[in-house]
């Protein structure tokens, strides 16, 4: 993994300590976390550029590693002439148009429905009460990413049992591996600063429970 650099974007109030997320990125710690500004009453403007802050930061090419509310956030941040990102890993995008959403989540629908500029998979399951397999598959669909139903597994969180999530893992080696047949290389060097420091005033390790 060392020819990119992961970055991890969590969904509505931060992945906490037993969270999937949070687990790969205390086994790897070169992961890096986008830490947004307010994880409690999120504001798509906001999340949207603290995701471009930390891309820029990357020296490297970028693989996003996303959860629920994390997966819409990369639909909107996402240009048609983005280069700088290898592959998205995109996990129980939380359906924010469903008429049921919590009201701090409304601001982020409607859900893109444009192509992304880079290869992604979507990971749902056929009992996410945030979003059903059918809407996963619909947006897999628009954004032009593979689609992996994994069943009865819940969002994929803590509250569904996941621990580390290994099928999550191979998914990502997968994608990488994908990411470096298509660059056909280490990636190319990228424009920007390669420092991941003071992008928010946030500690990256003061993460609430999911």
């Amino acid at each position: 993994m060392s020819e990119f650099d992961v970055l991890i974007v969590p969904g509505w109030k931060n992945s906490g300590p037993a969270h999937w997320q949070t687990l790969w990125q205390n086994t790897h710690p070169e992961y890096r976390r986008v830490e947004q500004k307010n994880w409690n009453h999120p504001v798509r403007s906001h999340w949207i550029e603290q995701l471009e802050l930390h891309v820029q930061a990357a020296r490297k090419p970028v693989i996003l590693v996303a959860h629920s509310l994390g997966c819409i956030t990369v639909a909107h941040w996402a240009r048609p002439t983005e280069t700088r990102v290898a592959g998205a890993l995109l996990v129980a995008p939380a359906d924010v148009e469903r008429r049921k959403v919590a009201s701090e989540l409304r601001n982020f629908a409607p859900v893109p429905r444009k192509s992304l500029p880079f290869p992604s998979i979507v990971v749902g399951s056929t009992t996410d009460l945030t979003c059903s397999a059918e809407r996963a598959q619909e947006f897999s669909r628009s954004w032009g990413s593979e689609f992996v139903n994994l069943g009865d597994v819940g969002h994929i969180n803590v509250d569904s049992g996941h621990g580390l999530f290994p099928q999550g893992e191979a998914l990502l080696h997968s994608l990488t591996r994908l990411g470096l047949l298509l660059r056909g290389s280490a990636g190319a060097p990228l424009e920007g600063t390669g420092d991941f420091r003071n992008l928010t005033e946030l500690d990256a390790y003061s993460m609430p429970h999911r």
